[in-house]
């Protein structure tokens, strides 16, 4: 379904002002090289929150504790 809106508002993009719509379409795939670092620091901080909660909550879970 997103993928549908999308297309939908890049045509009407296109009908309205198709040199910004081209544009558009041809920085696509900039944007998406460019937010990849972003995405793997999003993933590698989630990892190391994640390893700091197993490792905080280990002795509550050694001693019976529910999780």
């Amino acid at each position: 379904m997103k993928v549908l809106l999308l297309f939908v508002g890049w045509c009407l993009l296109f009908v309205l002002s198709w040199p910004i719509a081209l544009l558009a379409l041809m920085l696509a795939p900039l944007v998406w090289l460019l937010s990849l670092p972003l995405r793997l620091l999003g993933i590698t901080l989630d990892a190391v929150f994640s390893l700091l909660r197993a490792l905080l909550m280990l002795p509550a879970r050694l001693l019976g504790g529910r999780g």
